[in-house]
């Protein structure tokens, strides 16, 4: 069976942090974007990169482990806590998905109990206690991607070569839930944000997200 990475994103705070990690998932092989609870975000920072890539949500973090569970995937939770091992020593023995904390306050409890194993990413400079966690999702994917050897994407002058981009946005394999609830939901979220819930953009207008291009209005 060939080696496989996830990331798993469960109820991320800053939303346009998704953009950024799924532009760092595509670069690092990655096979599926996991969102788990909160399932919408901005799409800013992705330049594109969600268009070659496979989200999937789950409501809940066993949902998640089942599923990883079924795909034979070891579980790893990015954060430093007493055992965690050094990325820098690849301990990693098959297919893994990788759970990143929320900013500012890491893993909780429940997330570090789904987890198999701990990586940390070692610092050398004394002038911050963590980095962000689209820098460190960039870091461990990559040294992921040089234990499992995956194959150098081919390089045309000073970047690399681009896939095309597929025909048609596979919305189910993002979400699998029905065109009635996602349909609820963004009514639901909506009516939230006429009430100062979410953030709002420049004049007042929405930070576009990508379930909405995922799903647009009938």
């Amino acid at each position: 069976m060939a080696i496989e990475s996830y990331v798993v994103v469960h109820n991320i705070a800053k939303r346009h942090n998704v953009g950024t990690l799924a532009r760092s998932a595509t670069a690092f092989g990655v096979t599926e974007l996991i969102l788990v609870g909160r399932r919408d975000f901005n799409a800013f920072g992705s330049h594109g990169s969600t268009s070659h890539l496979r989200f999937r949500h789950f409501h809940s973090l066993t949902d998640a482990r089942l599923f990883l569970k079924e795909k034979d995937c070891d579980i790893c939770g990015v954060e430093i806590t007493e055992d965690a091992v050094s990325i820098t020593d690849h301990p990693f023995k098959k297919s893994t998905a990788f759970l990143l904390g929320n900013e500012g306050t890491g893993l909780s409890a429940k997330e570090c109990e789904i987890c198999d194993f701990f990586v940390y990413i070692p610092q050398y400079g004394g002038g911050t206690a963590s980095l962000n966690v689209t820098v460190a999702a960039s870091i461990v994917l990559h040294h992921f991607g040089v234990w499992a050897g995956f194959s150098e994407r081919l390089r045309d002058g000073n970047k690399f070569v681009v896939a095309e981009k597929p025909l048609k946005l596979v919305s189910r394999k993002y979400c699998t839930e029905t065109d009635d609830r996602i349909i609820e939901e963004r009514k639901s979220r909506r009516e939230s944000a006429s009430n100062g819930f979410f953030e709002d953009g420049k004049n007042g207008v929405s930070s576009s997200n990508l379930l909405d291009s995922l799903f647009p209005d009938e």
